[in-house]
């Protein structure tokens, strides 16, 4: 995949945050490293499971690559298990023209309870969060961090105001305030307010208590869909 690249069109990426560090800085980014490299040697075999599934559940690709924006303003390509049609765009468009209700939902939050582009396999994945597996590889690169905000497309930062400042000063999470506590069942409201309140005062402490926290929410599975 290509290297970020600086998105300019959106009034809500303010060039000064380009020279700001990540917030937690080389501690947080040694965390990470550490974490996401024996992550991934520790569940090699899922993945490899995982990878298979994926494909021979209808012959698509295996790997789902699409731009968020990250720290400062540059996006990147965050990767997952493919859980979705590949014309998911086409399906999604008929769908919200013939649903008034399910439009409202999507324009809402971004995210629809019964999605018609999910696959079978791939509504599986979504419900245990193992399709977000492959960002280890997003924050191996440095793109992402295990902790931090939820990943968000350009047009969402419209949903942050002047919080945007705070999402922007961080590299977006594998986990976060926002998985742990209820994930989509948390208003977009709340969950830019836990957004803010997590790169306002980020501690080493406050990273290993989340990710602590993070299997039993992933087990319970509330608000995954």
């Amino acid at each position: 995949m290509k290297s970020a690249t600086r998105s300019a069109s959106s009034p809500f990426l303010p060039t000064h945050t380009d020279a700001m560090s990540p917030v937690g800085g080389n501690t947080k980014r040694g965390l990470d490293i550490l974490l996401a490299l024996s992550a991934l040697v520790a569940l090699s075999p899922l993945f490899l499971m995982l990878m298979a599934l994926v494909k021979f559940s209808d012959g698509g690709r295996i790997f789902y690559g699409h731009s968020r924006i990250g720290h400062g303003g540059r996006t990147f390509r965050c990767l997952k298990f493919r859980t979705m049609r590949e014309d998911g765009d086409r399906v999604l468009r008929e769908y919200l023209e013939k649903n008034p209700s399910a439009y409202a939902e999507w324009h809402a939050s971004r995210k629809l309870q019964n999605d018609p582009r999910v696959t079978a396999v791939g509504g599986v994945l979504r419900k245990l969060s193992l399709d977000e597996l492959p960002q280890l590889i997003n924050i191996i690169r440095g793109e992402m961090s295990v902790v931090g905000p939820r990943p968000v497309v350009e047009d969402e930062l419209e949903f942050y105001d002047v919080a945007a400042q705070y999402y922007l000063r961080s590299r977006p999470g594998l986990t976060g305030l926002w998985q742990v506590s209820g994930r989509s069942d948390v208003t977009y409201e709340s969950r830019v307010a836990l957004d803010s309140h997590y790169v306002q005062n980020w501690s080493l402490m406050t990273d290993l208590k989340i990710i602590g926290l993070t299997i039993p929410a992933v087990c319970s599975a509330r608000g995954s869909y």
